[in-house]
This record gives C-alpha cells, structure tokens and sequence, in this order.
C-alpha cells in the first residue's frame, strides 16, 4: 500500500488500526469520526479532521488516500462501507498487524482489522469487514463470514464454518467441524461442541443457550 490511510472512527478500535499500520510503516493520515466534541483535536500527533461524511476529505479517498472503518457498531459499519462504495467506488483496506502469521493459501477479504499474534491457516476464508483479535486461530480451512468479531485468543478449529454477524468472545474454542448460524454470540471461554443455529446466544464450558 503506497497512499496514506484516514481512518473512520477515532475511538479506541481507532488508535489500535493507527498501531497497526505504523508496524507496517504506512501513514496515517488522520481521523474521521461523527463525535462533534473530537473534530479539530489531537489524539497523539493525528487529528480528528471532522465527520465521516465530509466530502472535503472523502474526495481524497481513492486519488491520495485510502480507508479504513474503525467502528465496533456493524450497522454503522455497513453504512460507512456502502458511503464508501457509492461515492468513491472502493472498498476499505485491511488493518494487519506485521506481528500475524496467514497462510498464502488463506483467503482475506476487505476491510479486515487482525490483531497482533493472529493465525490464519491454510485454505481458511476470511469474509470482508472482519475484526480478529490479538493471538487469536483461524485453523486451516475454518471460514468466517462478513462482519464477524473473534476475540482475543480465541481459537476456530479447522473446517470450522462461521456464518455472517457472528460475535466470539475471548478465550472461546470452536472444536473443528463445526457450523455456526448467523448473528449468533458466543460468550467468553466458552467452548462450542456442536453446531449453533442463527440467532442463539451460547455461553459455557460445553456452551449452552442462555
């Protein structure tokens, strides 16, 4: 990546990204983020620039910059991807720490934020907008949908299948095999044996409905 990145959300998720692509010696240009009180200041030696829809500094995006989208919220996400995609024509970068080891069979989509310490096996699929956390282990040929969130140290065992929305907490183990429905949420340390249906809420050691 050659162009400097704007970050979208000058949060905590944020700074960590900014992290993350100064291990890679990208420039970060700045922030963008829809908190009035933020716009003009500093948060280390960046500036929080003004709201995500500012047509000043988007026109930069996809000539001199790119983009990331540092938000927690998934609507709030999806809706800043699809700014993205209507009135620039482009998807966000991936946030990747230099400190992750992904096989060069994996699949990664766009817009991804892997933490510190990840590891992403062979022919594992990861879907867009993704965020995996520090030293967490997609195995070989696990697969992530869009918009899931892997905690940290958190472990999907191979041929795992994750649909899109799925929320992992920390220290959770997903043993190989096993299908996950959409939008599910999965409570730290918990461990999944069996496969999950759309929408349930698991937590325990075996993982149960809650």
């Amino acid at each position: 990546m050659e162009n400097p990145v704007i970050i979208f959300g000058a949060n905590a998720l944020g700074q960590a990204a900014k992290e993350i692509f100064e291990s890679n010696d990208i420039i970060v240009y700045g922030y963008l983020d829809d908190n009035k009180d933020l716009h003009g200041k500093e948060l280390g030696e960046l500036s929080v620039m003004g709201r995500t829809d500012d047509d000043g500094h988007l026109k930069l995006i996809g000539k001199k910059c790119e983009a990331f989208i540092a938000v927690d919220d998934r609507a709030l996400r999806k809706g800043i991807v699809k700014l993205l995609k209507e009135r620039r024509k482009m998807m966000p970068v991936n946030a990747i720490h230099s400190n992750t080891e992904i096989a060069p069979t994996a699949h990664v989509g766009h817009g991804e934020f892997i933490n510190s310490g990840v590891v992403i096996g062979a022919n594992a699929k990861i879907g867009d907008h993704c965020m995996i956390n520090s030293n967490a282990l997609v195995d070989y040929s696990a697969e992530l949908g869009d918009l899931v969130q892997v905690g940290a140290g958190s472990v999907i065992g191979a041929e795992a299948k994750l649909g899109d929305n799925v929320f992992v907490g920390s220290g959770v183990t997903i043993v190989p095999g096993i299908k996950i429905g959409k939008n599910v949420r999965i409570g730290a340390g918990s461990v999944i044996i069996a496969d999950v249906d759309a929408g349930k809420t698991m937590f325990g050691n075996p993982a149960k409905e809650v």
